[in-house]
Parts: structure tokens; C-alpha cells; sequence
């Protein structure tokens, strides 16, 4: 069936699915493969729970309202793409190493104040999340955000190819993933593929011009690139505001400056308020809107998260973790002027070689500090913290089991760890 034929048929549909428990009625079930699972064989549960049809590679699974292609996968992008230029919208793309789930989520709320905007939602950053948050997009909106995310090398490309991003930012180039791009010449030119759709496409860069690595690569291959510190041919002026726990900042644009207090957590967020503020004023937001926005602005899925509970004040940055937004972490944290300070590090994944080198490098880091406790859950901490003094478990499950033998009180704490840690398991015992 060609892509079009399909597209007919998403037009009559609720909308697409790719788990066949969550299928909604009248919407197309993918079936989709993963190293664990074989969705060819859930096409007869989605069409029991009322899938419209089901989009199928394998012929074993053919049945009546299924429709036999030869790559789910394939077709499910090649879908989205065709959506995505029926809806004729701009499309501002948004990858980094760091931070572009912050500055995502910033823009949905300062372009919403003009514009209908439709963007992504949770970690659907993806070869399949990308996809599945263009499909989901109503035909009335005026506004595409989409994150990036990437693991290998050609991976932002092909996102672009579906997506056609008319806008880019890249907030950072940091250390991670190491494992997938072999290097950080390899994350570099991996993120560096936004730009290089840009320059096809005559699209725009917004930059950090105060990020050397980012300038350069700015030069060398955009067309059209906008500063963060110039983004309408006037001066704007974001700044660090002393605080405590929340980020502070002054914002002076226009001869007016404004003091905001903002429900993040750590001065590495600052340059993710400003990429999201010029933006902002880039795309025609008043700036007063842009303030309220900011201000309202609550972080979730414990991404530098402040939370107070009735035993302490928890600084949650736990959805992920790497060298680069570790290392930004903790030096907010040694920065902050709190009693009773303690940090709970889980293992940073997917860096390969690197691995005991960049956990060494963390370990020192925390420990220039005077910090009351500092716990390293995981096993690639314990190979370099034998000597360490610091408490050590093999997993949160162990963490788990100390913390409710030993209950914290009274504490400042910084949870910081990758994803498949789990770290989130312990918030409640605090």
C-alpha cells in the first residue's frame, strides 16, 4: 500500500498506536518490532479492542482489516512525513546533550501565549516518538516542536527527513552516549546533523553565541543564524539573580529589565531559559508574556525538580544522566548554601570505554566538596569507590532497604542518576 492510500486512511481514523493494550477504537495499530517483542503478533488484539486496522510486516499475521506492507517502521515515518507537510505548519526542531527537554518545554509555554502549538510530550524524541507526535498533531495548530534525541550517528538526519524542521536550536554538545557514537568528534558531528538540514533547506539556526563549539560549527555550515543575544536586532540580557534552591534570573530587553523566579533548580538551566526567552522574541511573543510564562514554567518527570517534603528538601534531576549534566549538577549543588547537604549518584550508562574514567572524574568532583553524605548507587561507581569513604550500593533496591533501616532528616539532597537506575524509587523514603 503507498503511503498515500495509508494516508486516507489515517484521515478517517481516531489516530495511530503502537501498543496494542493503549489502542484506542477507530485508530491504526503499527506493529511495530523491538529487541524483546514482535508486534506482528498483537495486530489481532488491537483490531479486537477496536483498531481501525493493523499496519503489519510479517504475512503469517494476516487476518481481515490488516494491511501487509514490508516495514512497519518505515511506513509509520513515511506517514508522518506526509502529515507533517499536509499541516503546512512551521516546525522548530530542538536536540543537545543537555537540556533540550527544558527548553522544549519552556517554548510550548511562551509560543502558546500567541500561537497553537502542538509539541512533544514525555521522551517520545525518537526514530518512533518523533513519528507518533507529528501523527498526533490536530490539523488546526500554527506551531511544531519537536525533540531530538539520538544515540547513533544518523540518527538526527532521518528525524529531519520526517520532521523538515524550518527552525533549529542545539543547546549544547556535552558527553554522552558515548557507546553508540564512539567519541565526542561522533556526538559532535551527530548533533551537528540539525544544522546541516537547516543549511538544505534555508532554514534558521537560533545559537548560543556564548557556546565556542556551537559558533563554530554556526560558520561553518548555516546560511541563516539568529543569537541568543540578539534575536530581534535589539539587545537582550539574561542573567544570573543570587538564590537559594530556585534559579533566579534578570532579563533586560528594550531598556526594560525583569527580575523572574523560576520553579528550576541549578545555574546550568539559565542558558535553556534564555535559548527558550530569545526564541520567544524571535517568533514575535511579547516579552511580558514571555515573563509570565517563564514564572508559571513547573518542571516535571523529575527533571531538576524542587521538592519539599516533611524530612527534606529534594533536588530531583534524576530522568537522566551523563559526564556533561552531571558534572553541571553537582557544581550547582557545591554552589548552594544549605546545611546538611547529601547527594545520591546513580551510574551514568551507555559510555562504553569511558565508563570508569568519567564515574573516577564524578566521584572527585563531589568530594571537593564538604557534603554531609554522598551515596553512589550502581555498579560502575563501586569499581571506582572502594577507597572513597562514600556509602556504596549495587543497586536502588539495596538503597532502598538502607534507607528505611536509616531514614534521612533534615537534609538538602541532590538525586541524580540515568534513567535505568531508578532513582525515583527512593523519593517517597525522603
Amino acid at each position: 500500500m503507498k503511503t498515500e492510500q495509508l494516508y486516507s486512511l489515517f484521515k478517517e481514523s481516531t489516530g495511530v498506536a503502537t501498543d496494542s493494550r493503549k489502542v484506542g477504537k477507530g485508530q491504526i495499530f503499527f506493529a511495530l518490532w523491538g529487541d524483546k517483542y514482535n508486534g506482528n503478533k498483537y495486530a489481532s488484539e488491537a483490531l479486537a479492542r477496536g483498531a481501525l486496522c493493523a499496519v503489519i510486516d510479517d504475512p503469517l499475521f494476516e487476518t481481515e482489516n490488516t494491511i501487509l506492507v514490508d516495514d512497519c517502521l518505515f511506513e509509520l515515518q513515511a506517514l508522518a512525513a506526509h502529515y507533517r507537510k499536509e499541516l503546512g505548519v512551521p516546525v522548530l526542531a530542538i536536540t543537545g546533550t543537555n537540556g533540550k527537554t527544558t527548553t522544549k518545554e519552556l517554548l510550548a509555554g511562551i509560543l502558546s501565549k500567541k500561537l497553537r502549538v502542538h509539541y512533544t510530550q514525555g521522551n517520545l524524541n525518537n526514530h518512533i516518538g518523533v513519528p507518533l507526535t507529528i501523527l498526533s498533531a490536530p490539523l488546526d495548530i500554527e506551531m511544531l516542536i519537536i525533540e531530538m534525541g539520538a544515540s547513533h550517528l544518523g540518527e538526527i538526519r532521518t528525524l529531519c527527513v520526517i520532521a523538515k524542521p524550518d527552525y533549529g536550536i542545539i543547546t549544547n554538545i556535552g558527553t554522552a552516549h558515548i557507546e553508540g557514537f564512539g567519541s565526542m568528534d561522533g556526538v559532535t558531528r551527530a548533533k551537528s546533523e540539525l544544522y546541516e538540514h537547516l543549511r538544505k533547506v534555508n532554514g534558521i539556526a537560533l545559537y548560543n553565541e556564548k557556546d565556542q563549539l556551537l559558533t563554530e560549527k554556526i560558520f561553518r555550515i548555516i546560511n541563516r543564524a539568529v543569537p541568543f543575544s540578539d534575536p530581534t536586532g535589539t539587545d537582550l540580557i539574561v542573567d544570573l539573580i543570587p538564590s537559594d534552591v530556585n534559579l533566579k534570573i534578570s532579563v533586560t530587553y528594550l531598556h526594560h529589565t525583569y527580575s523572574l523566579s523560576t520553579n528550576l533548580f541549578g545555574s546550568y538551566n539559565l542558558e535553556n531559559v534564555r535559548a527558550a526567552i530569545a526564541t520567544g522574541l524571535f517568533l514575535g511573543v511579547d516579552i511580558k508574556d514571555i515573563v509570565d510564562a517563564v514564572e508559571k514554567y513547573q518542571p516535571a518527570n523529575n527533571r531538576s525538580q524542587i521538592k519539599i517534603t516533611k524530612n527534606n528538601t529534594l533536588i530531583c534531576d534524576s530522568y537522566n544522566a551523563n559526564p556533561t549534566s552531571m558534572y553541571l549538577s553537582i557544581s550547582s549543588f557545591i554552589k548552594l548554601k544549605a546545611e546538611n547537604k547529601v547527594v545520591i549518584l546513580g551510574d551514568m550508562l551507555e559510555l562504553g570505554e569511558k565508563s570508569n574514567e568519567e564515574h573516577l572524574k564524578i566521584l572527585k568532583l563531589v568530594q571537593s566538596d564538604f557534603v554531609r553524605n554522598i551515596f553512589l548507587v550502581g555498579t560502575e561507581f563501586q569499581k571506582v569507590s572502594a577507597k572513597s569513604g562514600c556509602k556504596s550500593f549495587q543497586n536502588t533496591d539495596k538503597l532502598i532497604e538502607f534507607l528505611k533501616s536509616e531514614p534521612l532528616k533534615g537534609n538538602t539532597i541532590l538525586i541524580k542518576g540515568s534513567r535505568g537506575m531508578g532513582l525515583e524509587k527512593i523519593y517517597d523514603l525522603l
